[in-house]
């Protein structure tokens, strides 16, 4: 690994390294899920058509792909333990901004905001997982992502219990910002202190062939990904036919399978190895949008998005867990340039869904996303790792 021990490894033991970095990913799944927990209630407190509140939606992501290149370049310069520390804290806090934004133009601003600081956490976090994965022998990258899917749910549960009881936004992220920024308080001195003159490097260098693939076998389920989460229930809905109640069955499904994953990946990567794994979850991702679309119905269909959730569960995870191991590029650089390469796939999936669904059909529309599942396995097959 292109790392030193660091005075966090001598220090402390891994286990409580591991602890405070799995506590940094989850409070980045809680700020996460905190705001999309409550974006229904923003936009009727804006009253914002379902339009307005898709192009306002649009400065998220603006503010992620901005955060790219700054991200990467800081990570290598002041190194993740202060990116992380500073970027959490700024997540939490942008976190306030939106539930005390009273104008459109003020949310937008604010989103942008959050946004940087969202892939800025992203990727320092990931950075420091890395670190710590080099205390273990076997794998742990996939339980910190499992840590933040949980606290996906978590956060999703809190934003139900405060709608209701009544309790406005801003409020509600005021309270998960006091949370945020003591746990990253606490966690300071137990994260990896992997700033030094001697391990600095060049912040842009150009990904070699290895990252490039590690990078197209992520975009590739990352198209997937994003896909699921913006148009399962609407899969449901017209393509299956699912009651009103159950039209949310298969994001579910595909949610909870995806978190269980994270858990499991570690242990069967340790087994069988990263080609395999990365593998078998392009199979599964394809499989299981083959019998969604082959036979929809509710329980076909339900157990197709189960199969899909576990596909793409650990892919991320395993790409950056291998990306941080690079031989050129110093390990948050390369996780950035990764980053890169697999967020677009999470940013064109919905819409491509879109226009091939427009042009065709629903059902034609998630073929294409089963043959971006196929790639997985193909470019896999083909990667040296």
């Amino acid at each position: 690994m292109n790392t030193e021990i660091t005075s966090a490894q001598l220090n402390h033991s891994p286990k409580v390294v591991r602890l405070a970095v799995a506590a940094m990913f989850f409070m980045a799944g809680l700020c996460f899920a905190s705001w999309a927990s409550r974006i229904a209630t923003i936009q009727q407190k804006l009253s914002l058509s379902d339009a307005a509140l898709g192009g306002v939606l649009f400065a998220l992501p603006v503010g992620l792909m901005l955060s790219l290149p700054l991200s990467g370049w800081l990570v290598t310069k002041i190194g993740s333990r202060k990116l992380l520390a500073a970027a959490l804290s700024t997540y939490g806090l942008a976190l306030i901004t939106l539930g005390a934004a009273t104008q459109v133009y003020q949310l937008v601003g604010c989103l942008v905001i959050f946004g940087l600081a969202s892939n800025a956490t992203n990727i320092a976090v990931n950075t420091q997982a890395v670190a710590t994965e080099g205390l273990y022998v076997k794998p742990i990258m996939a339980s910190f992502h499992g840590v933040w899917s949980l606290a996906g749910f978590i956060g999703a549960g809190i934003g139900t219990l405060m709608i209701g009881i009544n309790i406005l936004p801003l409020y509600h992220f005021i309270l998960i910002a006091i949370i945020t920024i003591i746990t990253v308080g606490i966690s300071w001195h137990y994260l990896h202190n992997d700033h030094s003159p001697a391990s600095s490097g060049p912040a842009f260098v150009l990904p070699d062939q290895s990252l490039v693939t590690l990078g197209l076998i992520a975009f590739c389920s990352m198209i997937v990904e994003g896909a699921m989460f913006d148009w399962s229930v609407i899969y449901f809905k017209k393509i299956v036919l699912a009651e009103k109640a159950w039209i949310a069955a298969g994001y579910t499904a595909c949610m909870c399978t995806m978190a269980m994953g994270r858990f499991v990946a570690d242990s069967f990567s340790a087994r069988f190895g990263l080609k395999r794994t990365l593998q078998v979850s392009g199979a599964l991702s394809t499989l299981g949008l083959l019998v969604a679309v082959t036979f929809p119905t509710m329980l076909t269909a339900i157990i197709g998005f189960m199969l899909v959730g576990a596909g793409i569960s650990s892919v991320v995870p395993m790409v950056y867990s291998a990306a941080g191991k690079s031989k050129t590029m110093l390990p948050g650089a390369a996780i950035a340039a990764v980053s890169t390469i697999s967020f677009v796939g999470f940013l064109i999936g919905p819409p491509v869904i879109g226009f091939l669904a427009g042009a065709f059909t629903l059902r034609v529309s998630f073929m294409f996303l089963a043959a971006m599942g196929a790639c997985v396995v193909i470019f896999s097959t083909k990667a040296k790792l």
